[in-house]
């Protein structure tokens, strides 16, 4: 049984998020956390497989959290969810260490199920959105 986390501050889009999961992957096991803190506690205690993470926190940035997660555990796959889609955001993230990033303007069911497949699979298909392939940075 897989393991996914969702970091994400607003709890309509975290909701949204895992209804897509959870209907699709049923036999997944989801947490949830809104805050950078609660992220890392999940991370030591639920040992996810796969962390969707927003950037904007209210205590910290989810590329900072990202970099500090991947050191730790660098087999989680973590990718990005973010409404801020800045070319030194994606590269930040990338170079912190996730497999993705993907804009919350184009994210949709069919992407999500990409990025997980991709995610987990190692793929290096590019994320709609994404200028780069994540490997190329």
């Amino acid at each position: 049984m897989l393991k996914a986390l969702i970091v994400e501050d607003h709890a309509e889009f975290r909701r949204s998020l895992g209804l897509i999961l959870t209907s699709n992957f049923p036999s997944w096991s989801l947490a949830e956390a809104a805050t950078g803190r609660t992220a890392l506690d999940q991370v030591r205690d639920f040992e996810p497989d796969i962390i969707f993470m927003d950037i904007n926190l209210p205590d910290g940035n989810g590329i900072n959290l990202t970099k500090a997660i991947k050191a730790g555990k660098a087999d989680i796959a973590v990718i990005i969810v973010t409404a801020y889609d800045l070319p030194e955001y994606r590269r930040a993230a990338l170079e912190a260490g996730a497999s993705h990033f993907i804009s919350k303007d184009v994210l949709s069911k069919g992407i999500v199920l990409q990025a997980v497949e991709s995610a987990l699979n190692g793929s290096l298909l590019p994320m709609p959105g994404e200028r780069h392939h994540p490997a190329s940075h």
